[in-house]
């Protein structure tokens, strides 16, 4: 373990061994890293734990510096564990250098399939013990980690303490067909928004896309921008300010040149910024595979779904059929040929697509029974996760407290300082 200084606080490096699979814990381990955090005022303090689970799949914890954003409230009552989940940040990577490794695209695809939630529960129930000494904690989970603690409130009750959760009360037994017929309708209604509030840019998307579609363009890293790369920029509408982001990025695309006009370099290096996958592959692989349970493939749902909603099609969109339309949180095969940081993992992601023997990750009887204080923010028109799915569950889990509040979007807990967390702490204390 490594101490050291910020401002305000003292944080300590953890590193863990862990089973890959936890149903075999004599086989193969990997590493956990996890990066513990106390107020200085603390340090020496016996304080109960609350251990953070990152949004994603894919991300590692967030990298505060001092007492940012939400961290310093919980700072004031709690020892905090960032787990950077298993195959990212500085635990045992998972991505086009390190997963050849493991063999072709059968084995990496095996390899792949003891990261989902479950394995990340049981990999926080293995260190739990050597931080607490066997005492139960509290987990704040972040979208895709609220998924990961509905799972835990299912596997392990007996570890916890109380549950947090923003934005990430996933749907109990929906299919991702299911997830993406209602995403598709909430981001058509992210695009509504933005360009009733930018109308000037339904112009600028349509001429980047036409741009796109007669222009081969391949950026220095080799990503191949297509209109349908384009398209996906609308995954920052998700967040509070992703409106007005998206908006500054298209107002410069455009600059003259010797050879007529062309996307500005400074354009092409934003979008490569928003769209590369390169730190976060692992969202693009095992983005289906979270919703996936029992025999049903997830077949990448979200191309199939898309069909559906042929206001999508840039091409027709081009043609006349209305404005250009961003896509949102939703990974297509077509991802796995533009990024080069995903395009050695198409086959992998593939047969992940293929799978038909997905463990069930949540269990109904033992959520209806539960007696873990839960408290979760709903976002009203969340374009992350569907508002009406996040209420199933929550009726569906004993004792859950609800905020549901349209005055943050899907990245609530960190744009609103301490206030979200504050509220949750209130809900789940019956404090309000």
């Amino acid at each position: 373990m490594i101490s050291y200084r910020q401002p305000g606080t003292v944080l300590t490096d953890h590193s863990f061994s862990v089973p890959l699979d936890h149903a075999d814990p004599s086989g193969e381990r990997i590493e956990l890293f996890a990066r513990e955090v106390v107020a200085s005022s603390q340090a020496d303090a016996d304080l109960p734990w609350l251990v953070y689970l990152e949004g994603g799949p894919g991300f590692g914890a967030r990298r505060f510096v001092g007492q940012q954003a939400w961290l310093g409230r919980a700072l004031q009552e709690f020892r905090v564990l960032l787990v950077d989940q298993r195959g990212t940040g500085r635990s045992t990577p998972a991505n086009r250098q390190m997963l050849p490794l493991r063999g072709g695209p059968r084995e990496q695809a095996a390899y792949l399939a003891h990261f989902r939630a479950d394995a990340i529960v049981r990999d926080c129930e293995t260190i739990r013990p050597r931080l607490t000494g066997g005492a139960p904690w509290t987990v704040l989970g972040q979208s895709f980690g609220g998924f990961c603690a509905v799972h835990y409130l299912s596997a392990a009750p007996e570890g916890l303490r109380t549950v947090l959760i923003t934005g990430g009360l996933p749907s109990l037994h929906a299919r991702v067909e299911d997830v993406y017929r209602a995403a598709f309708v909430r981001i058509e209604r992210k695009n509504a928004a933005h360009y009733a509030r930018y109308p000037q840019d339904i112009e600028r998307a349509a001429r980047i896309a036409a741009h796109l579609a007669e222009h081969e363009t391949v950026l220095p890293s080799g990503y191949r921008l297509t209109p349908e790369a384009f398209q996906s920029l609308g995954i920052v509408l998700g967040s509070g300010d992703g409106s007005h982001r998206l908006h500054y990025l298209l107002e410069n695309a455009f600059l003259r040149t010797p050879q007529g006009p062309a996307l500005s370099d400074a354009f092409l290096e934003a979008v490569h910024a928003e769209l590369s996958y390169a730190g976060h592959p692992l969202y693009a692989v095992l983005h289906e595979a979270i919703y996936a349970q029992g025999v049903h493939p997830t077949a990448w749902g979200a191309e199939r779904v898309r069909a559906e909603f042929p206001r999508f099609d840039a091409t027709a969109s081009l043609a006349g059929n209305g404005p250009v339309l961003f896509s949102g949180e939703s990974i297509h095969p077509w991802h796995f040929d533009c990024d080069p940081a995903l395009r050695p993992l198409r086959e992998t992601a593939g047969l992940l697509a293929d799978r038909t023997d997905w463990p069930a990750l949540y269990d109904t009887d033992r959520l209806a029974a539960n007696e873990v204080p839960v408290a979760a923010a709903i976002y009203h028109d969340d374009m992350y996760v569907d508002t009406e799915h996040a209420l199933a569950t929550a009726r569906s889990i004993k004792g859950l407290r609800t905020w549901v509040t349209d005055e943050y979007e899907h990245d609530g807990l960190r744009a609103s300082g301490p206030r979200v967390l504050d509220r949750l702490l209130a809900l789940a204390r019956d404090d309000r």
